[in-house]
């Protein structure tokens, strides 16, 4: 039997993880796509930033005259400068300064360029569930954010509900790495088993928590079809229905 056989029937035979409400004692949330949608974010604050060009770098909003020019140059840098995967600001600030440069504008209009794009960044619309979920949570649990964006809790008006946040970018590496996971339970000051993580990527999230030792819930909201592995802790279609199955254990509405 080959190895890859010999995996699938380890994993048809193995017992699927279950949520342990008893023994968690904190939690962590990815941000983007979790607490709010982030491509509406992120379509927004590059037509913001155009709007900026066109007055500020008349040369590089000649030469890149959408919004998705500008997400293209990004893109094409992403694959370019792997170095600054994990740095997601600047990976965008950079890409503006070789826009700017590619245009023949001056680069230092980079910096103040990139704050106009990052505050509208900042502006991000909950979803409706997001804050109740959120207020529910942080009264049970201490709360640490840990994303692979570039959000500030503080910035987007959530850094009452959170004792701590992480992101990839400050801690130097990306989920799904188990370090960023271990973190994140340091922060809350409980070992890993009793850390829930809570996120809406298969991979990022849910197995990346998992082999770093924690409880993970998977934020489903559009229906897909597990197709990783063993299935997570649980899989909840809204931060409400997980609110739900976590106050079922201690008896809360």
């Amino acid at each position: 039997m080959g190895e890859s056989a010999e995996e699938n029937v380890r994993m048809a035979y193995s017992p699927a993880p279950m949520l342990n409400p008893a023994n968690i004692r904190a939690i962590s949330l990815d941000l983007d796509d979790t607490l709010w949608p982030i491509w509406p974010t992120i379509a927004r604050a590059e037509a913001v930033l155009l709007a900026w060009l066109q007055t500020n770098a008349a040369q590089t909003a000649a030469l890149y005259t959408s919004p998705e020019a500008l997400r293209a140059i990004r893109n094409q840098l992403e694959k370019d400068r792997p170095d600054l995967a994990h740095d997601l600001s600047a990976l965008r600030r950079e890409s503006i300064r070789l826009a700017l440069k590619t245009a023949g504008d001056h680069e230092h209009l980079a910096e103040p360029a990139f704050e106009v794009f990052f505050a509208e960044r900042m502006r991000v619309e909950l979803y409706d569930d997001a804050r109740p979920a959120l207020a529910f949570l942080s009264a049970r649990y201490p709360l640490v954010a840990v994303s692979n964006g570039n959000a500030d809790v503080q910035r987007v008006g959530l850094g009452n509900y959170f004792k701590g946040a992480l992101s990839a970018r400050e801690f130097g590496v990306p989920k799904p790495d188990a370090r960023i996971f271990h973190a994140a339970a340091d922060l809350t000051g409980f070992a890993p088993e009793q850390v829930l993580h809570v996120g809406d990527d298969a991979l990022l999230d849910v197995v990346g928590a998992t082999d770093a030792g924690l409880q993970a819930a998977w934020l489903n909201r559009s229906g897909q079809t597990w197709g990783h592995g063993l299935p997570p802790h649980a899989t909840v279609a809204s931060l409400t229905e997980l609110c739900m199955l976590l106050g079922a254990s201690d008896g809360a509405s």
